[in-house]
């Protein structure tokens, strides 16, 4: 699987019938051959992501975006082009509630230079976070009531306001909406405190401590509308002493939150990760050396290799 530089089109609004054809129409016109196409439907509200080839095409950017914005209008419904020269930018907006080390390790990655990124904007559903994003110089913006509740058209304002490439949730403890998610798929990545598929929703190191597990970890991965199970791009696992209580964990396990996070964010950076079939790989020219998708090669070193079941050979004979 090599990287190929296509233009991205969403295309996000009320189901309607019509929607597909009068875009692809339009690009059918203008000489744009569409590579790939997926949709989805989710509490009534349409998405359309669109990949496709614009080298030819019989109009410049600024005159596809227009008559893309126009039809939009027309349909009643946000479409949104991102040529692959928009792509490097790389402006991320980090979405916080109270929890520090994820935020702090992905500030402290930017400092050093070692994001290729820019943070842009730190965003809460609470206030607590901001010092943190103060001491970096970063702009924070708290969205939520007096509860947490967010204002995600307020999220979707802030996110365009700031230009954002990449969202980023750093225990960012709150459910974001298909109205949100449609406009990024692919786009937004999270951290939560399991292996996945095991152990999604709240409360996972508890999950784990009920269910008695020996080993436990965390899980960088991309979010879609279904919770925690969009496609997982690292893990890291540690092991749980007997006894060990639900703080024991989250001491072991949040320091590989903040790891894995930071080597997601990193993948999609590079453009070194595709997402194929809700499964992620590594793209055939990525040097995987760079990264550490799972545990290191101490775990290799350390499981056995045999016995295993082999196919039973039947000898031949001369009859």
């Amino acid at each position: 699987m090599t990287k190929r530089e296509l233009t991205e089109i969403t295309v996000v609004g009320d189901d309607d019938t019509g929607l597909v054809a009068r875009v692809t129409t339009l690009l059918f016109e203008r000489g744009i051959n569409v590579e790939d196409i997926d949709q989805a439907v989710r509490d009534d509200l349409f998405r359309m992501t669109m990949h496709v080839d614009t080298d030819g095409m019989e109009a410049s950017r600024d005159e596809l975006r227009e008559e893309l914005h126009e039809l939009g209008d027309d349909l009643g419904v946000d479409v949104r082009v991102r040529f692959p020269a928009d792509r490097e930018t790389r402006r991320i907006a980090v979405l916080v509630t109270k929890e520090s080390h994820c935020l702090e390790r992905l500030c402290e990655a930017a400092e050093a230079g070692a994001l290729d990124a820019e943070l842009s904007v730190v965003v809460g559903n609470h206030s607590d976070l901001q010092p943190v994003a103060t001491e970096y110089g970063i702009p924070f913006h708290d969205i939520g009531d007096a509860e947490g509740n967010p204002d995600e058209d307020e999220l979707l304002e802030l996110l365009a306001e700031y230009d954002t490439d990449l969202v980023v949730l750093a225990r960012y403890m709150r459910i974001l909406g298909p109205n949100v998610v449609f406009r990024y798929e692919g786009r937004i990545i999270n951290v939560h405190p399991s292996l996945l598929p095991a152990f999604p929703g709240a409360k996972a190191y508890r999950q784990a401590v009920e269910a008695g597990v020996r080993i436990a970890g965390v899980t960088g991965h991309y979010v879609t509308t279904d919770l925690d199970q969009g496609p997982i791009v690292a893990q890291r696992a540690f092991n749980v002493p007997d006894g060990a209580g639900v703080d024991v964990l989250k001491e072991r396990g949040q320091p590989l939150e903040a790891e894995v996070l930071l080597e997601a964010v990193r993948l999609h950076l590079a453009d070194d990760v595709a997402v194929h079939r809700g499964r992620t790989e590594l793209r055939e020219d990525t040097d995987d050396s760079d990264y550490q998708l799972g545990m290191g090669p101490e775990l290799d070193r350390a499981t056995p290799d045999r016995p295993t079941d082999r196919s039973v050979v039947v000898p031949q004979t001369d009859d």
